[in-house]
């Protein structure tokens, strides 16, 4: 089933400068790169080749970018490919030229956030691949890395996966204890539509059929299917039969998402994709020239 083309994710400009200054300074601390000062001439220069080690989904060279801008001036980092582009191992990722003390500084903290976020990129792929042909969208969820989000679900999206809410004031979603604590799916859901704007979604989450038909019944136009095994999906899907928007959530692995999505439902959340992912294998051959003064 074919999609819409869909334009390239893009990172604000703000969130990469804070959060690579904030990993320089974690990294480089009040003294700078000993070793490089240490051991590298003041004049010496670097000319560093960034390949993969396996292959993956790229994400986040514009991070990588930014890591080696701002550790000081004079650093080239020239990018081969975007992010979002598939690599072969051996493949060219970026160069980079410059001073080796900074190239040698910045190396660290560029490959943490592309490693981490190629791997995530990765796996998300690699689940929206195994649901191709279906109507089902597969999307990340909150569990992440606190600091990191923005940037996990960034990667999510070059992957080809989709994003659920960013934070508690994205959207309203209806959990099990906020139900019980209401007392009922209909009272829940009949306060959150007086309270909600017009702007504002609203997700009921489900663990039964009943509940999920008393969701309908309220009015509810996105139902969260909360561990449900296939066959119950299935009826889910038939119950609803179009009315609302179906996500299945819960227990969502590799090998059982295929079998999720030809259910019928029309999103497949996990946190697997975020909290799962390991980091894609990649690295950084440094030659150094002029090393004496």
């Amino acid at each position: 089933m074919s999609r819409p083309t869909s334009f390239p994710a893009q990172l604000p400009h703000h969130l990469v400068e804070r959060a690579v200054l904030a990993a320089l300074e974690e990294d480089l601390g009040l003294a700078g790169d000993l070793t490089s000062q240490a051991t590298l001439s003041l004049f010496a220069t670097a000319t560093a080749t960034l390949s993969a080690r396996e292959p993956g989904v790229i994400a986040g060279l514009n991070l990588a970018a930014a890591a080696f801008r701002l550790v000081g001036s004079n650093v080239n980092f020239a990018p081969q490919l975007a992010d979002g582009d598939t690599v072969a191992a051996g493949k060219i990722i970026a160069t980079v030229s410059g001073p080796a003390r900074l190239v040698m500084s910045a190396e660290r903290v560029a490959l943490n956030f592309l490693n981490h976020l190629s791997g995530i990129a990765t796996l998300t792929r690699t689940y929206v691949d195994a649901v191709a042909g279906t109507k089902a969208r597969i999307c990340d969820t909150r569990k992440t890395i606190p600091g990191l989000r923005a940037f996990q679900k960034y990667a999510v999206r070059c992957g080809g996966g989709a994003n659920h809410r960013y934070s508690l004031n994205d959207a309203i979603l209806i959990k099990d204890n906020h139900i019980a604590v209401a007392g009922s799916v209909t009272a829940a859901y009949q306060s959150a539509s007086a309270f909600a704007g017009h702007l504002v979604a609203i997700e009921i989450e489900v663990t039964s059929l009943l509940e999920l038909e008393e969701a309908l019944a309220a009015g509810a136009r996105i139902v969260l299917l909360d561990n449900m095994d296939n066959a119950m999906l299935a009826r889910a899907v038939a119950i609803n039969a179009g009315r609302a928007t179906l996500e299945a959530s819960g227990n969502v692995k590799l090998d059982r998402v295929r079998s999720i999505a030809e259910t019928g439902v029309d999103f497949i959340s996990t946190s697997q994709i975020t909290m799962g992912a390991t980091p894609l294998d990649l690295g950084l051959d440094v030659e150094i020239a002029g090393a004496k003064p």
